[in-house]
């Protein structure tokens, strides 16, 4: 039997699938598992141990787990190996994954990762062991935020910070409130003093997480007043905030993202569907019309606030005029850029229980398609419209294609990419870039000011 000190030097490799939350959770499962002496690497040969953070909000990121699973069955017949599911999945498919993927040693929920170190121990413990269970923590809690512990941050120029966790709103395509939890906000000292610590760190942007972020109420702490608290900490940049609700946008936060100098001018707004029918049975809790006039409240603070949005085709009985809705109001909104997804049905989830999934897959795609390049044609419009100008850019890294380019983002978070120069520039500055052509996702440009 393998003793405390052993487990201590076991190597353990995660991998993240998902959302901007689920890699904050993987953050706290670092700082989790090197407190109590585990090893993180990120050679997966070497490790001793793998874990999976899983999202089981989008298909894509469900099968690619799947996936995964099946290439850690041939390695795990070849050695020892500890497989561990974290996350969303591990929460909302807990018995699929009993039945159906018995190399899983480890099941823990987004509110257990506290027992996750003992469980691991446990499960090197039982190694070569006949009949073993897997270990399982998969309780909901009306109270953990961890909001005691320092997530372990890789380095880099933005830094997330969960707020809340949980969401109360029980949109009907979605698992988030059965896998998360209902909601609960962090106190506001805990969130400051975290984001100071950042600061000294160098982070220079941090972005404020939730399920529906802007919801967030602690005492007589609303969202407004948290994000212009974190805006006025000195050495902070910028301020962003994902992934917010519609209904939750009071008149004192539009003008805390208007005004703050420091908070980004950009919401993402989610939209999902512009046709009534299909928002009720989504249960989004707004109309179109609604919709519209919080877009019309935002711009008439700011006409220069960059608005992105979350649409969903394809939803349960959706036919092709009220698709024609979606795609009128996002001509109508004139969005900076979107995520387009294909309704996939979640199990456990209201849509899956009480609507049927009856749009075909083909049609689907086809109007997946039809959105996704009518957004290209707007944003390759918005962006056109930059051209000639000079934006202040944080520096965030190398370019994805080439170390010898810059790549950063604006405040209203386009990616913009320009050459490197002999020049002092480095991660984390604010500088001054010169716009010379665009894409529909990219800004290229040259650095107009010597460093």
């Amino acid at each position: 039997m393998k003793t405390d000190q052993d487990s201590r030097a076991q190597q353990v490799h995660i991998e993240t699938f998902g959302c901007q939350m689920n890699q904050y959770d993987s953050e706290l499962v670092r700082s989790l598992l090197k407190a109590r002496g585990f090893t993180l690497t990120e050679d997966k040969e070497q490790a001793d141990v793998i874990l999976m953070n899983t999202c089981a909000i989008r298909e894509h990121a469900h099968n690619r787990v799947y996936g995964h699973l099946a290439e850690l069955k041939a390695i795990k017949r070849q050695r020892n190996l500890v497989v561990g599911v974290l996350g969303c999945m591990a929460q909302n498919l807990k018995t699929e994954l009993i039945e159906t993927e018995p190399i899983v040693d480890i099941l823990v929920g987004p509110d257990s990762y506290r027992r996750l170190p003992d469980l691991i121990s446990k499960a090197l413990e039982s190694q070569g062991q006949d009949n073993t269970q897997p270990g399982i923590a998969v309780d909901l809690s009306e109270y953990e935020t961890y909001g005691d512990i320092m997530p372990e941050r890789a380095e880099g120029v933005n830094a997330w910070i969960a707020v809340m966790r949980g969401c109360d709103n029980f949109c009907t395509f979605c698992v988030v409130p059965y896998t998360r939890g209902r909601e609960r906000s962090r106190d506001p000292e805990g969130i400051l003093h975290e984001a100071k610590l950042l600061l000294q760190q160098g982070y220079k942007q941090i972005t404020l997480l939730g399920q529906n972020v802007n919801s967030y109420r602690f005492d007589d702490w609303d969202f407004a007043r948290l994000i212009t608290a974190v805006g006025d900490l000195a050495g902070i940049e910028r301020v962003r905030f994902t992934s917010p609700h519609p209904k939750d946008f009071p008149p004192t936060l539009l003008d805390a993202v208007a005004s703050h100098p420091k908070v980004c001018k950009h919401i993402h707004l989610p939209l999902q569907c512009g046709n009534d029918r299909i928002l009720k049975l989504m249960n989004r809790t707004y109309s179109v019309k609604e919709y519209l006039a919080l877009v019309d409240a935002i711009r008439q603070r700011r006409a220069d606030i960059a608005l992105t949005t979350d649409l969903i085709c394809g939803f349960c009985t959706e036919t092709e005029e009220e698709f024609l809705d979606t795609y009128r109001t996002v001509q109508d909104v004139g969005y900076h850029s979107a995520f387009v997804f294909k309704y996939s049905e979640r199990k456990h989830t209201i849509a899956a229980r009480k609507h049927p999934d009856n749009v075909p897959e083909r049609v689907k795609a086809d109007r997946v398609t039809r959105l996704v390049d009518l957004q290209k044609s707007i944003s390759l419009q918005k962006n056109r419209e930059l051209v000639g100008s000079t934006l202040p850019v944080l520096v965030e890294g190398d370019a994805r294609k080439s170390s010898m380019q810059w790549m950063g983002r604006t405040d209203s978070t386009l990616t913009v990419v320009w050459e490197k120069r002999a020049s002092p520039t480095r991660p984390g500055d604010l500088i001054p870039v010169h716009i010379t052509r665009v894409s529909a996702t990219t800004l290229f440009g040259e650095e107009t000011t010597p460093r």
